[in-house]
């Protein structure tokens, strides 16, 4: 087949009037399969269902210090969570606080507060004229979403398969004291999969922010989630590079069992110096007093240690590298060559992202969803909903079952065909 821009008048015409067909005749079938989010399907939920048994009658309810974990106390957590939680961060279990169910809460709170009470001293960003993050770009729409609400300017910053543009990143934070943080997801980014590397790290650690209450928010929401044995990527451990740096402040480091164990129900952590888990302390002191202690001690008891996580995430990976691989394999078949549509190819993480042709994004998605296709809205991944090229698609291949999955990726190149075709004949 040759490319579509190769093609003539006639060609594209009679390609058009042929992929049309093909379209009712599926959009007829009245199909309604999800490939919005990123959620795990009901397969791998169901390989956490032990845990579930390991507080049942008998077992020991006190966590190594002899807290009764069905009582208050134990403010940023049970000693055993902060060494699973620690090992599964690479960070030493002294430099983390246990938080509840969502890694997102803690991330919402820690803006929160620093509206309102500052970072570390420093005036609050609700009494300065003007806050800005930095957002690479495409990322993850709930990140963004946090800092809009807030009313907090966002800057894009591409991504590229190294991470974001680090010159860009350096010139930005180091010039303007407005800017205050910068969102980032190092490994298996959301949406493109990619892995930061050891140069974007070490710069990331070297940075000499106008501002003194400049932070990292380091989402390493996918640290172990990989696709393959052999075929992984490795991030550089940020916060040892920082205090290698001299600038052992300037991250926070999130993270939680979201999609290890049960989304809505997992533990989350924040790693970072103890200064800054000292400022952290102080208003948790207030806000609660303490976390769920009981689930805490349930992932210890079902995960044991860092093996037990790996083990745990190889049965996640055998469920959904099939359909990893099914969608890829469909793309290239289909849409390889064909020069309307590019896509990234990860090794581990939840999403693949599609480069459309510019301006095709919103027409193509739409299209799915009349064809009984939900996606991800297409702008999502970019600050306001706004793609400045209307070209990126989040692909979420986990939460179908592979027979949906197969449906639904047909119909995903079916639409880019249609609407690269409209688009060639319209100009």
């Amino acid at each position: 087949m040759k490319r579509y821009t190769e093609m003539t008048r006639e060609e594209l015409v009679s390609l058009q009037q042929q992929l049309t067909r093909e379209f009712e005749s599926t959009k007829a079938k009245g199909l309604s399969l999800d490939m919005s989010r990123g959620k795990p399907g009901a397969d791998q939920l169901d390989i956490s269902m032990g845990m579930m048994q390991v507080l049942a009658d008998g077992a020991e309810l006190k966590c190594e210090t002899g807290v009764d974990c069905r009582n208050y106390g134990v403010i940023d957590g049970i000693p055993e969570a902060k060494r699973l939680l620690g090992a599964m961060s690479e960070v030493d279990p002294d430099h983390i606080i246990i938080y509840g169910n969502s890694s997102l809460n803690v991330m919402f709170d820690s803006i929160a507060r620093s509206m309102t009470h500052g970072v570390m001293g420093n005036t609050p960003w609700c009494k300065l004229d003007k806050v800005k993050f930095l957002c690479p770009v495409p990322g993850y729409d709930r990140h963004f979403k946090i800092t809009e609400f807030f009313g907090i300017e966002m800057i894009n910053v591409p991504m590229s398969p190294e991470g974001p543009d680090m010159d860009m990143v350096e010139k930005l934070v180091s010039e303007d004291d407005s800017i205050k943080g910068i969102w980032c997801v190092p490994k298996y980014s959301n949406p493109q999969g990619y892995t930061y590397s050891k140069e974007t790290v070490e710069r990331f650690a070297r940075l000499r922010p106008a501002a003194p209450d400049f932070r990292i928010y380091w989402d390493n929401a996918y640290s172990i989630h990989h696709l393959y044995d052999e075929n992984q990527d490795f991030l550089v451990e940020i916060l040892g590079e920082c205090v290698k740096a001299g600038n052992p402040d300037i991250v926070y480091k999130f993270t939680s069992t979201s999609k290890v164990s049960f989304p809505g129900s997992g533990i989350a952590a924040v790693a970072a110096s103890k200064a800054n888990l000292e400022d952290f302390r102080k208003y948790m002191t207030i806000q609660t007093i303490g976390h769920d202690k009981l689930n805490q001690l349930r992932h210890v008891k079902f995960f044991k240690d860092l093996d037990g996580l790996h083990t745990h995430m190889r049965k996640h990976a055998d469920l959904i590298r099939p359909k990893f691989e099914m969608v890829l394999e469909t793309l290239e078949k289909e849409l390889g060559g064909l020069g309307i549509g590019e896509w990234t190819k990860p090794h581990g993480g939840y999403f693949i992202s599609f480069e459309s042709m510019e301006g095709c994004a919103k027409a193509i998605v739409s299209k799915a969803k009349e064809a009984g296709v939900v996606m991800t809205g297409a702008g999502a991944t970019y600050p306001y909903g706004k793609d400045p090229k209307d070209s990126n698609i989040r692909i979420a291949p986990t939460y179908p079952t592979i027979g949906e999955l197969e449906q639904a990726a047909k119909i995903f190149v079916l639409c880019v065909k249609l609407i690269s075709v409209e688009k060639l004949l319209a100009e």
